[in-house]
């Protein structure tokens, strides 16, 4: 039957409005010049824009894993890689140490970004940032041309379905330790957030991380994202920025008199307390939004003098823990000299936070629980809000109709629209996407979406329209119980009324006479192949139904196409516009439910799931959900690689030089990659002694590689093979089988192709050292219920002892993973993607191209251990190096350093080396050599060698004696440690000659490089700082400012490991 045109819910819209916008716009293919044109359209989420701010202000931004898979620096990689005008772009896994890369980038000498006088920025979750705040105690000050900003997307998977939430809580523990040095920022709002970031890269004296709500708020599109100030150059104080941009350390909402204040972080339920307390007598709330440096004396002009009691709510890993939050409050209002305020803690851990943002009354009962007399709950949006819920399975061709929708709204000026998209892809093959779209005055309060139109298990109903556009999630998943009493819920399906009615199960039936709902359905697909319009003709046809029952009773065939012609000309042609909306409005049919007394006709579903917000961003190719765009191939795809060679080789590029790269070699290594020729490959200690140091040549000759003197030569070595075909037999993969991948950074563009074993052998990282987000992943795929909850134990922070167990002490590889928990067995396609590349090796190179010609030297000493089980254990590149046979082509890139001669020859250097750490100076040695020897004046050199044994690890010593005769090297001081009765190290030999190491670095701006193990350098920063001194009379703390000086003129020079 047709629709009956009832009074509809009342509605913002004016029904002679004549609506008009462009087409929605794909995130994904975003310019930077869309971006600028669209900012101040709604269509921007603000996370895109802080991405846009950090891009624009910082000379390099690293992207940590668990940030991108949250959905947050996809556009910084996007834009690095398009334009120049944007920062580099470095991807880094979140593992044991993270943060040392971004302190190597601030600590080792006049770095580019220094000298550029510009910012580092890292991407990180609460869970990364955890794991990096021990790095970060490194970190040298920050200044005006050092400095580290960290955007932190508030968003943590917690429980055992790994729903995605707001807490912070895994940031929480090491708050305590953070260094001095850092500002921590707390953002909620869309245009805070923004606000916010654009502030850190204001602040020139500290380093910045900036916490800000991902999980909804500044992924909503719909609001208008403008910064609120201009950023200026970085010379601005916190409390100058903070008063510039019109924010405060701490915000307090509620009565002015109240006896009972809460204190809570910066968040999404900072928001609903701000918005309770605004309707509630007696209740105050402190949002704090600078909880580092933390001002007590803020935090106490804040707090009315009439609070008898302080509510802490801290978020924290486990009821055990103490959180921060609390200690700083109390800290603040202990006073002994008057009785004061009671202060409470309230410990909130992840899943009670869960709790409190998918059910947001059970976060009101709590609070108002917190004060003396009764209130009942005040509803903490406004009247006249409106609440649309779609869902719909990711990459369907109708997948753009909430967006759609909400340009029909976002054009009213008097109207604020929000649109949310989440998605579910552990209950369904495919995922499943959910879009909330929140619509309301401009000046009522505005909370997150999120705690607006929940999601729930147990929802009794929140929106006020539901639209189901993948017709089997209805005998699925419970999607219709989201829906409020006496709503809407359309269905596009292929089904008619009654096929519908059929189909559903007895408890959608019964819901749906429960509370009333309207069920009406529209068969889009049908509809629009018959007016054989655009493909985009399905989308308007579920437009213009939406209208027509948004409308209610006002609706009339003319207002409708009134209202969305601008929208529906951008969808489909303007001549088939009146008949797409023709068809649209005969083709809406309302489903009348029949009586109870027909429920045993009703078939009988297993139970119906729920929708758990897991994801952020779904793939699909070909009409199949993709890891990464991953996917399992035949020898057909070699056929037709053959067959067609131009459809799949890639595009020459064009090069001026004379050795251009091949394109098709190694395409998933990002960098400039040679193949070069082992010529040599040679022990140098005794075949009885326990190490085994190897010295490499390998031939250049037709490459193109050029190295300068101090550079490293990164080494993408293989697995064993006979390891990769016991893997594969075991694991019953056929190695012989083609796997297709896509090349790294292409966005699943480009692919390339390879069997199974060359894939295993020569790029995944099969024997290397798995992070924590491996086992979480894993454990998806795990059958038996006992491995999958230990992956899952083991991936979250509860099993942090035992990752690191596993890690550290038992060294785990990622085949050790699979083989100890034997029912978590992912396609080999799907395991490539969670395993990832093996890293390249990078090793200093030991000879001076001005000296060998077309040849590069290695210095490598093997690697390997046995576990506390007895396994053996090898460092996978030098295993493969010290197997080099004559002969064997390589895969090489070069790395620049740090490690270079100084400017002028007459400058003295001082080389201390400890072991293999001898060969960046085997190369200033030769070319030293090589100057003197075309009679071209060097200054000293002092050279200072470290090893065990003079008769088994005196590396090159035939020829360091060569260039101690020679006059190459004026002193050499050889400290070897086992052949005496006392031990002798380098910083000892340093000491001897402590008079001239003092005057070379003082008066004739001398260069000091050490290279080897991290364990000597304090010892030997220890013996510099004595000789100045002693020799030129600073005191230890003017010594220590003067080698810190000589790293930023590149005259004291670490490179350890």
């Amino acid at each position: 039957m047709t629709v009956e045109q009832q009074s509809g819910t009342s509605t913002p819209v004016s029904s002679t409005a004549t609506l008009s916008v462009p087409s929605s716009p794909k995130l994904k293919a975003l310019s930077h010049e869309t971006l600028q044109k669209l900012s101040k359209s709604n269509l921007v989420a603000a996370s895109t824009a802080i991405e846009h701010v950090a891009a624009r202000t910082s000379s390099s931004v690293f992207v940590y894993d668990l940030a991108e898979n949250a959905g947050f620096g996809t556009f910084t990689k996007s834009w690095g890689n398009t334009s120049k005008e944007f920062a580099s772009v470095v991807s880094l896994q979140t593992r044991a140490g993270a943060g040392l890369s971004l302190v190597g980038r601030l600590s080792q000498g006049p770095s580019k970004d220094a000298v550029k006088g510009a910012v580092l920025t890292a991407y990180t979750t609460p869970t990364g940032l955890a794991a990096m705040v021990q790095s970060l105690s490194y970190l040298p000050p920050a200044t005006p041309t050092s400095r580290l900003v960290i955007q932190v997307p508030a968003v943590t998977p917690v429980g055992e379905n790994f729903s995605l939430s707001p807490t912070i809580a895994p940031f929480s523990p090491v708050v305590p330790i953070l260094p001095q040095g850092f500002t921590v920022l707390l953002s909620a709002a869309p245009q805070e957030a923004v606000d916010l970031a654009t502030l850190s890269y204001s602040l020139s004296d500290t380093h910045v991380i900036h916490l800000f709500d991902h999980h909804s708020a500044t992924r909503e599109t719909g609001h208008a994202i403008v910064p609120s100030f201009q950023l200026q150059t970085a010379d601005a104080t916190l409390k100058e920025g903070l008063t510039k941009a019109g924010y405060s350390f701490f915000d307090y909402v509620g009565d002015k008199e109240a006896h009972t204040v809460i204190v809570l972080l910066n968040g999404p339920l900072a928001q609903a307390a701000k918005a309770l307390a605004s309707n509630v007598t007696g209740l105050g709330v402190v949002v704090v939004r600078v909880l580092r440096p933390w001002d007590e004396d803020a935090l106490r002009q804040v707090i009315p003098s009439s609070a008898k009691r302080i509510h802490v709510l801290d978020d924290v890993p486990t009821a055990t823990i103490q959180g921060p939050l609390y200690t700083d409050v109390f800290a603040s209002l202990l006073d002994p000299s008057t009785p004061g305020p009671v202060v409470r803690s309230h410990r909130i851990v992840p899943a009670r936070t869960q709790e409190f943002i998918t059910k947001p009354s059970s976060f009101s009962a709590f609070l108002l629980s917190l004060i003396p007399l009764a209130f009942p709950p005040p509803q903490l949006y406004g009247p006249e809000t409106k609440k649309l819920l779609f869902f719909n399975s990711p990459g369907a061709s109708t997948a753009d109709v909430p967006r759609v929708v909400e340009q029909t709204f976002l054009s009213q000026r008097s109207i604020a629209a929000r649109l949310l998209s989440d998605f579910d892809v552990f209950s369904k093959p495919g995922g499943i996407s959910a879009d909330r779209l929140v619509i309301s005055l401009k000046e009522e309060s505005q909370l997150p979406v999120a705690l607006t139109l929940p999601i729930t298990t147990d929802s009794e109903g929140e929106a006020d329209f539901t639209a189901v556009l993948d017709q089997t999630l209805l005998k699925s998943h419970s999607v219709i119980a989201h829906t409020a009493p006496g709503s809407i819920v359309l269905v596009a399906t292929a089904w008619s009324a009654p096929e519908l009615l059929s189909n559903l199960p007895l408890e959608v039936v019964t819901l749906i006479r429960e509370r009333n709902l309207r069920l009406c359905v529209v068969s889009a697909k049908e509809l629009a192949s018959e007016i054989k319009s655009s493909a985009s003709a399905e989308t308007a046809i579920i437009y213009l139904a939406f209208l027509r029952l948004y409308l209610g009773r006002l609706a009339t065939p003319d207002l409708v196409l009134k209202v969305s012609r601008g929208i529906l000309t951008d969808l489909v042609p303007a001549l088939e516009v009146e008949e797409v909306a023709k068809r649209a409005w005969d083709g809406l049919v309302e489903v009348e439910i029949p009586p109870a007394a027909d429920d045993a006709e009703a078939p009988k579903s297993a139970i119906l799931k729920h929708f758990g917000f897991n994801a952020i961003a779904v793939e699909t190719f070909e009409g199949e959900t993709v890891v990464n765009g991953a996917r399992l191939g035949s020898w057909h795809d070699a056929a037709k690689h053959i067959l067609f060679p131009s459809a799949f080789t890639p595009p020459d590029v064009q090069s001026s030089s004379e050795y251009p790269e091949n394109p098709a070699l190694r395409p998933e290594i990002p960098d400039r990659t040679f193949l070069i020729t082992c010529t040599v490959n040679r022990r140098l200690t005794p075949e009885d002694y326990d190490r085994n140091v190897f010295h490499i040549e390998f031939d250049t000759r037709g490459t193109g590689l050029k190295y300068e003197i101090g550079e490293a030569l990164g080494v993408h070595g293989w697995n064993d093979a006979q390891e990769v075909l016991d893997f594969c037999a075991w694991y019953g993969v056929d190695p012989n089988r083609l796997i297709t991948i896509p090349v790294p950074g292409s966005d699943g563009t480009k692919m390339h192709t390879r069997t199974v074993f060359q894939a295993l052998q020569q790029q995944i990282d099969l024997f290397g050292k798995p992070g924590k987000t491996f086992y979480s992943e894993l454990a998806e795929y795990a059958t038996s219920q006992t491995d999958k909850y230990a992956l899952r134990f083991i991936g979250a922070p509860e099993g942090s002892s035992t990752f690191k167990k596993l890690s550290e002490k038992d060294t785990v590889t990622f085949a050790d993973v699979l083989h100890r928990y034997q029912s978590a067995r992912p396609g080999i396609e799907v395991l490539c993607e969670l395993v990832g590349d093996i890293k390249p090796r990078h090793y200093s190179i030991a000879s001076s191209q001005a000296v060998v010609g077309d040849r590069v030297d290695l210095l490598v000493v093997s690697v390997d251990w046995v576990t506390p089980s007895g396994s053996p254990r090898y460092g996978q590149c030098t295993r493969y190096l010290a197997g080099l046979q004559v002969g064997q082509k390589v895969t090489v890139s070069i790395k620049p350093s740090v490690m270079k001669l100084p400017p002028d020859n007459m400058q003295p250097i001082i080389m201390a080396g400890l072991g293999t750490g001898a060969a960046p100076f085997r190369a200033f040695l030769q070319y030293r050599a090589w100057l003197a020897a075309q009679s071209i004046p060097v200054g000293p050199t002092y050279y200072y060698f470290g090893s065990r044994h003079q008769s088994k690890e005196y590396l090159y010593g035939e020829e360091i004696e060569a260039f101690m005769q020679d006059g190459t090297i004026t002193k050499a001081g050889l400290a070897f440690s086992r052949d005496g009765p006392k031990k002798v190290y380098i910083q000892h030999k340093m000491r001897d000659d402590a008079a001239e190491l003092a005057k070379m670095l003082w008066d004739d701006k001398g260069a000091f490089y050490l290279c080897g193990p991290t364990w000597p350098v304090p010892d030997v920063y220890e013996a510099l700082v004595e000789a100045l001194c002693k020799y030129t009379g600073q005191t230890p703390e003017q010594a220590g400012a003067f080698l810190e000086g000589l790293k930023e003129e590149e005259r004291y020079v670490l490179e350890v490991y």
